[in-house]
């Protein structure tokens, strides 16, 4: 029998064991997802956000049990696990009020008698997705998608297997019909196949620029749409007007929340030469004071990373950093015990020849550069193979409005705030850090037919 373990970031100890699917199993449960999608396509939409938001009514029935086990699974606080959880039920309630709207048929003018484009669901779509937001990235790809009339097969993350089966659960107790949504428990190596299918008709995938290269190889084999979230260097500009006090707040928050766990986390702090050392010392202030323990405790403000072997490669990325030049000015070591804790780390003098200026560091680690002005400070920015998320610090609106809208170079840009996702706006990146979008309208048209029809 060949199983999955997944075990607690906090003290490493073993929470559960899964078997793996079959091969005969992971057939069967595509076969039974094509089967539902040929019933659940023709359900009114009305009725599909019927059980959207039924799925919202369980969530937050359900919201301490599921936020426990995220915290116990993949470590964040559980303060924010249950912020994870509430945020899942937000989505569910904005696409039941809203999903009719966006599928509607929309008429275009034209000689004809009548001529208009219709929105039609494709098929069984496959959704890969990571441990960091084990509920959130599932429900952000899954809710818009089921309500535009796809079913949806889920593989998850090994680590947080007990999730991925939970969601299934959600949507079993919210209703919906069965076999709509599914998680399979299998190991990474088993997606190809999967994917090959002639039953699944789209992938998405949030995970790193490397997995999610291979996905679209395969996808585009058999010319599969993919939607493609990855990862991100998000670069947060603070210009000489910034509020210093605040800018600090928003960035640190941003580089430390979900252990600094996230692709859209502030990573890249650039801050004008004239206020550098005032808001580096800001930084560092508040980096140091922050709490690490255990995520179960209502005190502790930052828990362990999500596995050891995560936390041991970041420290990789640290070392090699430090000895291609880059200054350690707080944090920078692996901590005692048995759990996958890495501390609030600050990089300074992070050159061009430092890995840390154009890796992807997922941890708690920022990394500080200096910028001649705020046209250096841009460039800087926008000198990176990812294109994800970008932060503007600066009292003039309308200044960081232009910066954020002409001169970087990013899916989504926040002016004096740091960077999240929200369902009523679209989210996703350019370049390495993917394509196509999730949330909004924008998110649920993604996989559907965008139909044409004309009337002479």
């Amino acid at each position: 029998m060949n199983v999955i373990k997944t075990h607690n970031p906090f003290d490493n100890s073993l929470i559960n064991e899964y078997e793996t699917f079959s091969e005969n199993k992971i057939i069967e449960t595509i076969s039974h997802s094509h089967a539902a999608f040929l019933d659940w396509k023709y359900q009114a939409i009305s009725k599909r956000a019927q059980y959207v938001d039924k799925a919202a009514e369980v969530l937050i029935k359900r919201k301490d049990t599921l936020a426990k086990l995220i915290t116990t699974e993949m470590g964040k606080p559980l303060a924010q696990s249950k912020a994870e959880v509430e945020k899942c039920s937000l989505v569910c309630h904005y696409y039941a009020e809203n999903c009719e709207e966006f599928l509607r048929n929309l008429p275009i003018a034209t000689e004809m008698r009548e001529s208009f484009v219709t929105f039609k669901p494709l098929g069984v779509i496959l959704s890969i997705m990571p441990w960091n937001f084990p509920l959130w990235q599932v429900f952000r790809f899954a809710i818009p998608t089921l309500c535009a009339g796809n079913t949806v097969i889920l593989k998850h993350a090994s680590n947080v297997s007990g999730c991925s089966l939970e969601i299934e659960e959600i949507f079993k107790q919210a209703g919906f019909p069965k076999d709509t949504f599914r998680s399979i428990i299998i190991p990474s190596t088993k997606i190809p196949s999967i994917i090959k299918s002639n039953l699944i008709q789209g992938v998405t995938l949030t995970g790193s620029t490397m997995a999610g290269k291979a996905v679209a190889a395969i996808a585009g084999e058999s010319l599969k749409k993919t939607v493609l979230e990855l990862g991100g260097s998000d670069p947060y500009l603070i210009l000489k007007d910034a509020d210093l006090e605040h800018a600090a707040t928003a960035c640190v928050k941003s580089r430390l929340l979900n252990a600094g766990q996230s692709c859209i986390a502030a990573k890249r702090f650039i801050a004008d030469s004239s206020i550098y050392e005032i808001f580096k010392e800001k930084v560092k202030d508040k980096m140091k004071k922050v709490k690490l323990g255990d995520p179960m405790a209502i005190d502790t403000e930052m828990g362990p990373m999500a596995r050891i072997d995560l936390r041991d490669n970041l420290d990789i990325q640290v070392q090699r950093s430090i000895a291609a030049g880059a200054k350690c000015i707080l944090g920078g070591n692996i901590s005692d015990g048995a759990g996958a804790f890495y501390p609030p780390t600050i990089l300074e003098n992070v050159t061009e020849s430092v890995p840390a200026y154009y890796e992807e560091l997922f941890g708690p680690v920022a990394v500080l550069i200096k910028a001649i002005n705020e046209d250096d400070a841009i460039q800087i920015a926008n000198k990176t193979s990812f294109g994800l998320g970008a932060g503007v610090f600066t009292r003039n609106l309308q200044h960081g409005k232009d910066i954020a809208e002409n001169r970087l170079d990013a899916g989504t840009c926040f002016i004096n705030d740091f960077v999240r996702s929200d369902p009523r706006i679209p989210f996703g990146g350019i370049k390495e850090s993917g394509h196509g979008r999730e949330l909004s309208d924008f998110g649920i048209k993604e996989f559907v037919n965008i139909k044409t029809v004309v009337v002479t």
